[in-house]
């Protein structure tokens, strides 16, 4: 990871050559046959491909602040608890894994679309689709447009290998326990425009839509008893993920939790606070509990 980039550059910067991304993941698996959940972190990933940041108008902590910093420590005990634990490697900024990857800005790229698009969003005109044009700030990160190798590259290097491999566990986990259930985790800025106070916890199942609403009061009732408070698809419902794996009917249950960044990191200097031990305690007894509800969706 390099420093901060200065905070403007050349608007004729040429545009960098091919990189070589990694597996864009980590997944850690259990000792013995995995148990029927899954947790995927696609936010918390702090790694930046070097024609990224050469391309910045922006310092790179502008751009790491819109990570989901640490939510895989958060739940890094799921794995020694029987689950499997997946987690972005790439920050979000270089690829949303949580966005439909049809959700592209036409105006980032200087020779065309590297895929066809769907119809225009809200998110997309926010400069938050798949390929996020914006910073945590709000305001442009590039000094650039991208071509439509970059981001070709992209999508197929970092989002759809993701997604593929997210899809084959899923439906290993299915077809072995019967059912499964996703928990998308995430953190939420703990300051919101327009919004007073948030809850310590959102649950996101998209109103009763991605996973069984049952499933989701078992997993609140889990957190209120550790004293937090907990919200349900509001200010967030559930994303992408949530929406393209959730299908109750057929046994695949999906449900997002946002955990207020408040509660255990510096938001603007992307550390952990003292009670961030404490924090990943409680977090380390709601996965356990999750474990046990999700037993009472699968076959014996």
């Amino acid at each position: 990871m390099t420093g901060a980039l200065p905070l403007t550059r050349s608007a004729t910067l040429p545009p960098a050559g091919p990189f070589v991304y990694d597996t864009p993941y980590t997944l850690d698996m259990p000792e013995g046959r995995p148990a029927p959940v899954l947790f995927a972190s696609p936010h918390s990933g702090s790694d930046y491909p070097e024609n990224m940041q050469a391309a910045l108008r922006v310092p790179l902590i502008d751009v790491r602040r819109t990570e989901d910093a640490f939510v895989e420590e958060l739940f890094g005990e799921a794995p020694a608890l029987g689950a499997i634990l997946m987690a972005a490697r790439y920050g979000r900024s270089v690829a949303d894994l949580n966005r439909d990857p049809r959700e592209l800005d036409a105006s980032m790229f200087s020779d065309g679309l590297p895929r066809a698009s769907g119809l225009p969003t809200a998110r997309v005109d926010a400069g938050l689709g798949c390929l996020p044009r914006v910073g945590a700030r709000g305001e442009a990160i590039y000094a650039r447009r991208l071509t439509r190798e970059e981001g070709e590259e992209r999508l197929s290097c970092v989002h759809d290998a993701y997604h593929d491999r997210l899809g084959q566990e899923l439906a290993l986990l299915r077809e072995t326990h019967g059912a499964v259930l996703l928990i998308d985790c995430h953190s939420m800025p703990s300051v919101q425009p327009g919004r007073r106070q948030l809850a310590d916890i959102v649950l996101g199942d998209r109103f009763g839509s991605s996973c069984d609403p049952r499933l989701t009061g078992r997993v609140e009732r889990a957190f209120r008893t550790h004293g937090l408070s907990v919200a349900r698809n509001a200010p967030y419902a559930g994303g992408y993920t949530t929406r393209r794996y959730g299908r109750p009917k057929r046994q695949v249950h999906a449900l997002q939790i946002e955990i207020n960044r408040g509660l255990y990191m510096d938001e603007h200097k992307i550390c952990r606070l003292e009670r961030f031990a404490e924090i990943r305690a409680i977090i380390t007894d709601v996965t356990a509990e999750i474990l046990e509800i999700a037993a009472l969706v699968t076959r014996p």
